[in-house]
């Protein structure tokens, strides 16, 4: 079955393609089409395993965030405090420059981890955000 390829224009920083055309060279990739194909694919992956998360988890979500940037901070409080039944501890620190490393602990129903998570991840100013899950034991 022939697949029909569409032709696409996205508008990037300069540094954020340089480094995305270092890295293709780096991993042997013949084209930037091919390099935007493997990362949709993996985002889309990444997507469908987060909509698979389901019942009682431990979790951390891990945030690089700017927080020179108007509101991130205040943003990310405020989202969280609506969490708090579910969220044990954080872990703040900054790195360089404007930016900050934290690490939010959690548990509870893996949906509403999803949902937190997918809302940190929408903020302007967040560079990076990673979950990551396990199912909580069960005590028998």
């Amino acid at each position: 079955m022939e697949k029909k390829l569409m032709r696409i224009g996205v508008s990037l920083p300069g540094d954020l393609l340089d480094k995305f055309d270092k890295t293709l060279m780096k991993r042997g990739y013949s084209s930037r089409s091919e390099g935007i194909r493997d990362a949709i694919r993996t985002y889309n992956q990444h997507y469908e395993w987060m909509q698979q998360i389901r019942g009682s988890r431990a979790a951390t979500i891990s945030i690089v965030y700017d927080c020179s940037k108007k509101g991130v901070t205040s943003t990310l409080a405020a989202i969280q405090h609506e969490y708090m039944d579910m969220i044990n501890s954080s872990v703040h620190f900054h790195m360089e420059g404007s930016l900050c490393f934290e690490v939010i602990i959690l548990a509870g129903e893996g949906e509403k981890i999803v949902e937190l998570a997918q809302r940190i991840l929408s903020i302007k100013g967040v560079k990076h955000s990673r979950l990551t899950t396990v199912p909580e034991e069960r005590k028998e």
